[in-house]
């Protein structure tokens, strides 16, 4: 076997991790750690994600999403100047049931970078809403 096949084998292995060990991490760890700031820190730290795993279409980001383990991404509408997305799935609906507070702005900061790569424009990401087990995310850029 060459090292070019192994190197494919190992992309092509799923290991299947801890939805608690996950849980402990991102919503109990983290914003200990980081403090009253977490949240921005952890959508900057999305933003950062985004340049390290560029992707040049929407079905791409939400493929990234599936295998991220981020939930169910869906392109809701777009305009001129934005984008509104839907987050859902069982990972979703599990942190919302565990923490009603959880947050999901390292999603909203790897749209955003995303977005802004597309479009070649400053662009942000507002967590707009946690109802119905679903995350609502609006992606605006500049004019």
């Amino acid at each position: 076997m060459t090292e070019s096949n192994n190197q494919q084998q190992v992309m092509d292995t799923q290991i299947q991790v801890s939805i608690f060990g996950y849980e402990l991490i991102r919503d109990m760890l983290l914003p200990d750690l980081l403090g009253k700031d977490h949240t921005q820190v952890i959508y900057w730290a999305g933003k950062q994600l985004a340049r390290k795993f560029t992707i040049d279409t929407q079905e791409g980001i939400g493929q990234f999403f599936k295998e991220a383990g981020w939930g169910e991404l869906e392109l809701l509408e777009q305009n001129k100047h934005e984008v509104k997305y839907v987050i859902r799935g069982e990972m979703v609906t599990r942190r919302l049931d565990l923490n009603k507070d959880a947050t999901f702005q390292l999603e909203a900061g790897f749209l955003a970078e995303q977005i802004q790569r597309l479009k070649g424009k400053t662009a942000e990401a507002i967590e707009e809403q946690k109802k119905k087990k679903e995350i609502l995310i609006t992606v605006q850029w500049d004019k």
